[in-house]
C-alpha cells in the first residue's frame, strides 16, 4: 500500500481507479520502475497517477501521462461520467488539466509525475523511449483503444510489464474496447503473457522482442 499521505490523496482525486487496482498498479511500478520509466496513457485528474507516483518517490524513476485532457467520449457532456467541474467556461470544452496538475502539486508528485499533453497517436508517433511498464487508461471507444494498441505497447522493453486497466471478458461487466482492441491482441501477438489479474486491471509482462519492435 502506499503511505498514508499519498493514499489520502489518491482517495480524494477524482477519477475512477479503484484502491485494490490501484494498489496493484503501484506494484508493479514499484518493481519496474528501477529499470526504465513508466508511462500512463489516460491522464483523466491525476488519481492513476498517484499510484504511479508513489512508487516513483519510494524507488527512483520517472513517470510521464499522456492525455489532450479533452475528455474521453464518455466524460463528454450527456455521458454517464460527465462533470460540468471540468468545463472551461471560456471554451466550453473540457480541460481537466488544471485539475489534474493541482492533484499532483497538492500530492507532492511534480518531480516524479510528468504531464505530456497531446493525443495518444500523436504523441506516439514520436515516442521512441523504451518502457519498464505502460499503463493504458485512455479513450474506451473502439477507436481510441485501438490506435493506443497500435501505438504504445511496442515500446515495452523485454521483461517489462502492459497494465490494462477496465478489462471486462463479461459483457455485462462493462465496455467491450479495452478487452477486444488491447488485451487479446496483446495476448495473441505472442509478446505478452499475463502475469497479474486484480478487478479490471491485466498485467501483462513482454516476453518476446524488445522496445521498438512491432506488436502485431
Amino acid at each position: 500500500m502506499i503511505p498514508d499521505d499519498l493514499l489520502a490523496h489518491a482517495r480524494a482525486a477524482k477519477g475512477f481507479m479503484p484502491e485494490d487496482e490501484g494498489s496493484c498498479l503501484h506494484r508493479w511500478a514499484r518493481e519496474q520502475l528501477p529499470h526504465g520509466p513508466a508511462l500512463e496513457v489516460g491522464t483523466y485528474c491525476g488519481k492513476s497517477a498517484i499510484w504511479l507516483g508513489a512508487a516513483a518517490r519510494e524507488v527512483g524513476g520517472a513517470v510521464f501521462t499522456v492525455d489532450h485532457h479533452r475528455g474521453s467520449e464518455e466524460n463528454q457532456a450527456g455521458w454517464e461520467h460527465h462533470d460540468d467541474t471540468l468545463v472551461d467556461g471560456e471554451l466550453g470544452v473540457m480541460d481537466t488539466l488544471p485539475t489534474f496538475r493541482r492533484t499532483i502539486a497538492a500530492a507532492g508528485l511534480e518531480d516524479q509525475v510528468v504531464a505530456v499533453v497531446g493525443r495518444s497517436g500523436t504523441v506516439g508517433a514520436w515516442w521512441r523511449t523504451p518502457l519498464s511498464l505502460l499503463f493504458i487508461d485512455g479513450g474506451h471507444g473502439v477507436e481510441p483503444a485501438r490506435t493506443d494498441y497500435l501505438t504504445w505497447p511496442r515500446w515495452v522493453a523485454a521483461g517489462g510489464v502492459l497494465a490494462i486497466h477496465d478489462v471486462f471478458p463479461d459483457p455485462a461487466d462493462g465496455g467491450r474496447p479495452p478487452y477486444e482492441e488491447i488485451y487479446l491482441p496483446a495476448l495473441a501477438s505472442g509478446a505478452f503473457s499475463e502475469v497479474d489479474a486484480v478487478g479490471s486491471m491485466r498485467v501483462l509482462r513482454r516476453t518476446a522482442g524488445d522496445a521498438g519492435d512491432l506488436v502485431a
